[in-house]
């Protein structure tokens, strides 16, 4: 898009990342069906630039697509400059790159796992500092950062994701608390097993855990998640069954839930 995107300040313009496919993908139809403009990154452009054709004709807005590997460091600065350089106002910010990787610590693979946390922690904690110190000074925004269920216990077969997750959370609880009175909102939004691309990149889809299950797709979630922002709640966590889990785990020895977390990652028969 050219140096004339204006911003109107009634089109409330949300960035999300991770935005070419899944709950991302389909945030972006949330909000696009709502009036609100969109900057839009991932690694794939050209499947952004097919979202943007898409919700551009559907529903007369403006999109921006940025195509960047958010697992290089300093990408989320590269891309708030350039989001300042159009001199767009990101009203609403979406943390929802991520991915996962399933294998025994000891066998998994370093180089993977390095860009796993330099996506689901580094890039997530820029992006946030960054838009956050503007929505600040503005004394109105909301953001959203996408962890998990796996946020609230340790994951065996995938101890890194679910570590990555429980930052996530806690880093968006701790500064939700700091922020609040500003008029800015802090949102943790914790899915269950989704569908989505992220079991198959994580090597996931034979575990128990999504074997054989019926799981909520990535719209469900996506609508889920939205009206969470839009009310600033703290921690959503989708759907009542995985509430009931998570809040269950508070009440049995840690060890128990890590020994139910990894039957759960294991292969089902």
């Amino acid at each position: 898009m050219d140096q004339s995107y204006n911003h109107n300040i009634m089109n409330n313009t949300a960035l999300i990342t991770g935005a070419s496919g899944g709950i991302g993908m389909e945030l972006a139809r949330v909000h696009a069906s709502k009036g609100g403009d969109l900057v839009l990154v991932a690694r794939n452009k050209a499947k952004l630039d097919e979202l943007k054709a898409e919700l551009e004709q559907e529903y007369k807005v403006k999109i921006h697509t940025i195509g960047k590997d958010l697992a290089a460091l300093n990408a989320a600065r590269e891309v708030y400059d350039e989001v300042q350089s159009k001199h767009i106002q990101i009203d609403y910010l979406v943390n929802n790159a991520g991915f996962g990787d399933y294998g025994m610590f000891a066998e998994t693979d370093w180089d993977k796992e390095q860009k796993m946390i330099n996506l689901n922690i580094t890039a997530l904690t820029q992006f946030t500092k960054l838009f956050l110190q503007d929505m600040v000074r503005r004394g109105s925004g909301r953001i959203m950062n996408v962890a998990s269920t796996a946020a609230f216990q340790p994951g065996p077969i995938m101890a890194v994701y679910f570590a990555t997750k429980a930052y996530v959370l806690n880093f968006s609880e701790a500064v939700d608390n700091e922020v609040r009175s500003s008029g800015v909102t802090v949102t943790a939004l914790c899915p269950g097993p989704t569908e989505s691309g992220f079991q198959a990149a994580a090597a996931l889809e034979d575990s128990s855990l999504v074997k054989g299950k019926k799981l909520p797709s990535s719209k469900e979630v996506a609508e889920y998640g939205y009206a969470a922002m839009m009310k600033g709640k703290t921690v959503a966590i989708h759907g009542f069954m995985n509430y009931l889990l998570v809040n269950a785990s508070r009440f049995v020895p840690r060890s128990f839930v890590v020994k139910l977390a990894r039957r759960m990652q294991d292969k089902a028969d």
